[in-house]
């Protein structure tokens, strides 16, 4: 009998039925011949750089990697070299925004430039106002200061004339963000997101595209991103709560699932308003991350579209329960994927060779849904996860465990066993006599990045205990 293992199952003392996405393990779509799909390791975290403080932003602009760190704006050079390019103040998430001849970074509701071989300067115009975000389009720098929408002299970035204001007027809720979607302007609000076009024109170049207002905004400035000719935003419409939505054609749909909308009810809207979101697109998986307090929850476009159901997944940096995934602020530079830590100074690059986070082991966790024999009892004789061995460090025998639970509640004690040395591909991961179940039962798989796996499928051998 042949189960599946992309999502499992458990329950709570609502009660209700929860369901369990995998932990640091990734769902792929994939037809193998022994699956329609498989879970892969997730990438490992590797040091790559050191920087002058926390990262709080980074870009890849005219392929150089730039970041801010700290209170300070550096560029990452290829072969892991760090240099100071200058102050930038606040403190915080930055949005970084490139034109033609130069860089621009909204912090803390300040604006600074960069025009390299300068060093960054800050935007003084009491007509720019509180910079909440920023964006370039058509020539122009836009900004907003949560009321209005604010752009640059088409000549000169520094100047700012008041009577180009613009304003978003369906709804009074303050506009926290700015994105650029097709060459047109997304100004997402707190609970609705209107469109602008360039039309040109003495005053404000742009103008409402009308019929194309989303109702349902953003809760942060960072909590809404571009994902599949979409815009991806963790927020809600008046009087709802808080979830993930991916909004087109004038159209939210949502993508979060019952789980994980259970999930950011944990946290109150003041934590959700400084959720990071960004889209990374590799290895034909178009992904959306989801930076939570404690954990990272992503959401695989393609994979959902081929599976035809919503395919999510965690990723966590700790052995035990769930705390802050170490990478952040994404930046394709240099042929490889450079990270912000979220714990410390460093610049990480994403590796496939090893799971381990800045060479710490952390979790890896997945489970099945409910076995159910038309409410006759079984006994349970093998259980065999198919899997993809012998690829682990030299000198170690890791080991990963199973247990069961009747309820979704309870659970038995972990049994483990060896998966195996390294070379050893045909080491097959085989438990038995694991026990019997009178209704339903549920399985988990744990193990750590000792244990570097992909599993197939899960295969149980059953005898029916009645007919």
């Amino acid at each position: 009998m042949q189960i599946p293992i992309l999502s499992g199952v458990y329950t709570d003392d609502g009660p209700d039925v929860r369901v369990s996405y995998p932990v640091n393990m990734v769902p792929v779509a994939q037809q193998s011949g022994v699956s329609t799909g498989y879970l892969r390791p997730a990438d490992g975290i590797e040091a790559f750089a050191t920087g002058p403080g926390p990262d709080r932003g980074g870009i890849n602009w005219n392929g150089v990697c730039y970041r801010v760190m700290g209170t300070q704006l550096v560029s990452v050079a290829d072969d892991g070299t760090v240099t100071d390019l200058g102050y930038i103040g606040g403190s915080g998430q930055v949005t970084m925004e490139y034109s033609f001849d130069r860089l621009a970074i909204a912090s803390s509701g300040q604006l600074w430039y960069y025009l390299p071989p300068s060093i960054p300067f800050q935007l003084i115009d009491p007509d720019l106002g509180t910079c909440v975000d920023i964006l370039f389009i058509d020539g122009y720098y836009m900004s907003t200061d949560g009321e209005n929408l604010i752009v640059t002299e088409l000549n000169d970035p520094t100047v700012i004339n008041p009577l180009k204001y613009g304003s978003a007027e369906i709804d009074p809720d303050p506009v926290v963000a700015l994105l650029k979607l097709r060459n047109e302007v997304y100004a997402v609000g707190r609970y609705t997101i209107e469109i602008f076009d360039n039309v040109g024109g003495d005053f404000f170049p742009f103008q409402r595209t009308t019929g194309s207002q989303v109702p349902k905004g953003a809760v942060g400035t960072h909590a809404c991103c571009v994902l599949a000719n979409s815009v991806a935003f963790l927020g809600s419409g008046q009087n709802e709560a808080v979830s993930i939505y991916l909004g087109a054609n004038a159209t939210p749909t949502k993508i979060a699932t019952r789980e994980i909308d259970l999930i950011l009810s944990q946290y109150t809207e003041a934590e959700l308003a400084t959720v990071l979101m960004e889209a990374r697109v590799d290895r034909n998986q178009q992904q959306l991350y989801v930076h939570l307090p404690d954990r990272t929850i992503v959401y695989d476009v393609n994979a959902s579209l081929q599976l035809q159901q919503p395919v999510w997944f965690t990723l966590t940096s700790t052995l035990e329960g769930f705390e802050q995934y170490r990478a952040k602020n994404l930046v394709w530079a240099y042929n490889r994927w450079l990270v912000g830590d979220t714990q410390g100074s460093s610049v990480g690059t994403l590796v496939d060779t090893v799971g381990t986070h800045y060479g710490d082991h952390v979790r890896w966790e997945c489970g099945t849904l409910m076995l159910y024999n038309e409410g006759r009892g079984v006994i349970v004789h093998q259980l065999e996860l198919v899997a993809l061995t012998g690829r682990v460090a030299l000198g170690i025998d890791p080991q990963i465990t199973t247990s069961y639970s009747l309820d979704g509640e309870v659970w038995s004690m972990d049994k483990p066993i060896s998966c195996g040395t390294i070379g050893n591909r045909m080491k097959r991961l085989v438990w038995l006599q694991q026990g019997t179940m009178r209704s339903i039962r549920m399985q988990r798989f744990r193990g750590d990045t000792q244990a570097h796996l992909s599993l197939a499928r899960l295969e149980a051998r059953l005898e029916p205990l009645s007919v």
